[in-house]
C-alpha cells in the first residue's frame, strides 16, 4: 500500500487531476537535468519547459507547484547539502513501480541536460561517464525483480542519483563567469 501524502503520491495526485499525464519523477527530471545543463533558475524558463512536457499551460496550481519544486531544487544544487531529494514513489510501492519512475526520472534528465547544454564537447570525462550511467539507468525498469537483490539494486541506484546532479551542476557552473567585484579606490 502506497503512502497516500507522500510528495510523489500528492504530485501524481494533482497532475492527474489537472488533466496532466506526467509523472512527477519525469517532470523532476527535467528540472533537475536543465537546472545541472546551466539552464539557471528563471520560474518563467522553467515553466515554458514544463509546459512542453505537459502538453499544455499548466492551471495555477500546478504552475504553483513547479516553482515550489524549482525552489527546492535551486537550495538543494546550490546549498551546502551533498545529496538532492528525489521525487520517487516511496519505499512501500512495489520495486517494479519504482524501477518505472527512476527509469522516468532520468529520461527526464537527460531531456533537461540535453536541451539546455551549450556545449557538451566541455565536459569532463567524469561528467560524460555520469550521463552515460543515467541512460543506462533509465533502461533499469526490466531489470529489477522484487528481491532482496533487486531492492539492495535499486537503493544502490538511488544513492548514486543523489549525487550525480550535483556533480554535474558543480561542473557546468565553471562555465558561468563569476560577477565583476567593484573595485574600491
Amino acid at each position: 500500500m502506497t503512502i497516500q501524502n507522500s510528495p510523489y503520491q500528492a504530485f501524481a495526485t494533482l497532475l492527474t487531476s489537472s488533466g496532466h499525464n506526467v509523472s512527477p519523477a519525469e517532470l523532476h527530471g527535467l528540472l533537475l537535468g536543465r537546472s545541472c545543463a546551466g539552464a539557471g533558475f528563471n520560474a518563467e524558463e522553467w515553466l515554458i519547459d514544463a509546459a512542453e512536457l505537459l502538453e499544455s499551460e499548466p492551471q495555477d496550481n500546478v504552475r504553483n507547484a513547479l516553482i515550489g519544486l524549482q525552489e527546492m531544487v535551486k537550495g538543494e544544487l546550490t546549498g551546502d547539502d551533498v545529496t538532492v531529494v528525489l521525487l520517487l514513489p516511496t519505499d512501500d510501492a512495489p520495486l517494479t513501480d519504482r524501477a518505472v519512475a527512476l527509469g522516468q526520472w532520468c529520461q527526464g534528465f537527460l531531456s533537461g541536460f540535453g536541451l539546455n547544454c551549450r556545449d557538451s564537447s566541455a565536459l569532463s570525462t567524469e561528467a560524460t561517464e555520469v550521463l552515460q550511467d543515467l541512460a543506462a539507468i533509465s533502461q533499469v525498469q526490466d531489470a529489477l525483480e522484487e528481491s532482496d537483490d533487486g531492492e539492495n539494486d535499486y537503493m544502490e541506484v538511488m544513492e548514486y542519483l543523489r549525487v550525480a546532479p550535483l556533480l554535474l551542476f558543480s561542473e557546468t557552473k565553471k562555465d558561468v563567469p563569476a560577477a565583476a567585484k567593484p573595485s574600491l579606490h
